[in-house]
């Protein structure tokens, strides 16, 4: 049996509440959807309730879909009871593979024939996670940002067992829910956005390491340099750009031999308790006191006037 068409979906199924997942309850609850959420924790419902009662503030400046309410979210006591009736299954268990493994298994015999089934892992590539599923062709990744329901961005891929029509459905139909996709031809472990954060990551941890930048430097030099310009375009494109009317070309030719300079160490850093502790309290100073909720709003606030600021703040889907 075919999923339904994308632009018909009208429920979708959240397996796992957690920040990854009530945050795609958040989102698909914006957009008009009816939601059905399941999570094995006992103090679960109430968790992901007061989630969504957080980020509809800011849903409502991004704009609500006709319809969409916090009412429409039903917690169900089962797996099956979650999905029996759903149009499209989006998971977000915790990233072991074993346990991604099973509950994929388990949600692939208890989903309606035909339904699509999307993990939000950010790592594992869908071969690895699909091998206990009968029906394993309609299992697909759809890697979201954190939070789901504030940053557009989906990495949509397949494993060596999906059908390339159940991917070209879930690109279809993230497109459809308000995202913004890459539909991906292979798999890459951790993806593409991940490994270019990653990169990132691994050299600010390094700095911090050995004394080089504090917490607060490394940031700033984002937040205040080239995440300014990276918010609206690349990290390649704004490279092209400092080759001047020569474009990419004038830049590599100009730069390139730079590469072989010893800028960045790559190498993953010995993340002993000395380094650990250092980023932490980095991070606290960094804070200056305000809470955790405080800094989600604030970060809230900062990506949506980012977006209209930019131009992509369209009206809601009907």
């Amino acid at each position: 049996m075919p999923p339904v068409p994308p632009p018909s979906v009208r429920r979708v199924a959240c397996i796992g509440a957690g920040v990854i997942g009530g945050g795609w309850v958040a989102h698909f609850l914006a957009r008009g959807y009816d939601v059905t959420a399941w999570d094995p924790a006992p103090d679960a419902e109430d968790k992901l309730r007061r989630l969504v009662d957080a980020a509809w503030p800011a849903l409502e400046q991004l704009g609500l879909a006709e319809g969409a309410s916090p009412d429409r979210l039903t917690v169900a006591f089962t797996l099956a009871e979650a999905v029996a009736d759903a149009d499209f299954v989006q998971e977000s268990a915790p990233e072991e593979l074993d346990l991604k493994r099973d509950l994929l298994a388990r949600l692939d015999a208890a989903t309606p024939p035909g339904v699509v089934i999307a993990s939000s892992t950010s790592g594992y590539p869908m071969t690895d996670m699909q091998t206990a599923a009968a029906t394993p062709g309609r299992l697909v990744v759809g890697h979201p940002f954190n939070p789901p329901y504030l940053i557009p961005l989906v990495e949509v891929v397949g494993g060596e067992r999906t059908d390339r029509e159940a991917v070209e459905w879930a690109g279809e139909f993230y497109g459809v829910a308000g995202k913004s996709v890459i539909t991906m031809d292979r798999e890459l472990p951790g993806f593409i956005a991940n490994r270019l954060q990653e990169a990132l990551w691994r050299e600010a941890l390094h700095m911090v390491a050995n004394g080089e930048a504090t917490v607060a430097d490394i940031d700033a030099s984002i937040t205040e340099g080239p995440g300014l310009r990276w918010a609206f375009m690349g990290p390649i494109l704004t490279f092209a750009l400092a080759g001047g009317e020569g474009g990419m070309a004038h830049m590599l030719d100009h730069f390139g031999p730079s590469l072989k300079s010893p800028w960045t160490r790559l190498e993953a850093p010995e993340l002993d308790r000395a380094l650990r502790d250092a980023v932490v309290d980095g991070c606290a100073e960094a804070a200056g006191g305000r809470t955790y909720a405080q800094l989600v709003a604030e970060r809230d606030q900062g990506v949506i006037n980012v977006l209209r600021a930019t131009g992509r703040l369209d009206g809601p889907a009907g």
